[in-house]
């Protein structure tokens, strides 16, 4: 893995974790709105690390280390799932979002449990933003050392 390579498994990881940050965001925005259903983000590996996706990377580049998929990295924001749990019915007959019994779901949101998420992606995004930033400056010094 090459220092480019490098800098492209942080710049993949950034987008993602900006996008998981995204989501946990609007689930925060409607911890109060009826019928809201909290999504949960999804991050997968970039490449595809199946059995057979690998042996016949491996077949192709004859067990060399440049082209074996899974050693080049990088991760992917996938899209949102939503979350199984529903909210509790509450009465409310004049409600316009109210069913035919005059029940509206609260959202499934809890704040809490956002904040840890938002707090660990937010976390993961400064990780990748450091990797990218030493990276940076190992480049630098190689330029140097070449002079």
């Amino acid at each position: 893995m090459g220092i480019l390579d490098s800098i492209n498994v942080g710049a993949s990881a950034l987008k993602a974790q900006g996008l998981r940050l995204d989501t946990h965001a609007k689930n925060m925005a409607n911890v109060d709105t009826p019928n809201y259903v909290r999504k949960i983000p999804i991050l997968n590996d970039a490449n595809d690390l199946s059995f057979s996706s690998v042996m016949g990377e491996m077949q192709t580049g004859m067990f060399t280390s440049s082209g074996v998929t899974y050693l080049k990295g990088g991760v992917t924001f996938t899209g949102v799932v939503e979350d199984p749990n529903l909210g509790e019915k509450l009465y409310k007959p004049g409600h316009p979002d109210a069913d035919k019994d005059g029940y509206v779901r609260a959202s499934n949101v809890n704040p809490m449990v956002e904040m840890a998420d938002a707090m660990l992606a937010q976390r993961a995004y400064e990780a990748n933003l450091a990797l990218i930033n030493i990276t940076r400056s190992m480049a630098m010094k190689a330029v140097e050392i070449g002079k």
